[in-house]
């Protein structure tokens, strides 16, 4: 039994009325935990061979996969259990490719200002930054390099997100423009003037920048002087 007709099983024991959207794989998809980051991409954008240019190439099962993302039943073929995990694989893949390219559309840009504004991406850790919210971010365009990183625009920093459960979601799946598009589009949200910087201090009063650099050459100084007297 495959992960999604378990997770059907479920669901019809939960509930006995139930939407036909409920049944529906990319908002499923995109309920399951460490998919939070995910937004839900439109059936039409999906439908739009234009939209999937290219793509076809990185997945082997590319036709049964977009079949399985539209919740089209595919009758051509049976497929064996080993094969159908494969197709499963392929989907999830597929849908991050077509998400990364979602996201830098208006719609998509749009339905990414409603998780940023709800903060479902996290909050910067930086203590300085004082709770800002993250975008999520790819350091790479291409696939299984890295996973998916978390930026703050407050402190400009990237950070691992603080979950392990998002250590397998691929950084291709939001790419490295979308933070900066997000951010062009909605310029409102964007950080103004200079960050925060922790700066420190003894006894209320500023270290100067060369203060550690004369502290080692002092401390060089008194250790060799004390090894010259040994001798």
């Amino acid at each position: 039994m495959t992960s999604r007709q378990k997770h059907d099983e479920r669901s019809n024991s939960s509930s006995e009325y139930r939407s036909d959207d409920d049944y529906a794989w990319i908002p499923w998809y995109c309920s399951l935990e460490g998919n939070e980051f995910f937004a839900e991409v439109d059936d039409q954008y999906v439908q739009d061979g234009f939209n999937l240019t290219g793509l076809g190439q990185q997945v082997v099962y590319y036709d049964y996969a977009l079949d399985m993302i539209l919740d089209v039943e595919s009758t051509d073929e049976i497929l064996s259990d080993d094969q159908q995990e494969m197709v499963e694989n392929d989907a999830e893949t597929l849908y991050g490719l077509i998400h990364a390219r979602y996201i830098l559309t208006n719609r998509g840009l749009h339905a990414m200002l409603q998780k940023y504004r709800n903060c479902d991406f996290g909050i910067c850790p930086r203590v300085l930054c004082k709770g800002h919210p993250m975008l999520p971010m790819g350091l790479s365009d291409t696939l299984n390099e890295e996973s998916v990183k978390l930026y703050c625009a407050k402190c400009g920093n990237i950070y691992n997100s603080k979950y392990s459960r998002h250590d397998h979601v691929d950084g291709a799946f939001f790419g490295t423009t979308f933070p900066s598009l997000f951010f062009l589009t909605f310029p409102e949200l964007m950080p103004q003037g200079k960050k925060n910087r922790y700066i420190p201090k003894v006894f209320g009063f500023k270290v100067h920048k060369d203060a550690y650099k004369r502290s080692l050459e002092a401390k060089k100084r008194i250790t060799s002087s004390g090894y010259e007297r040994k001798k």
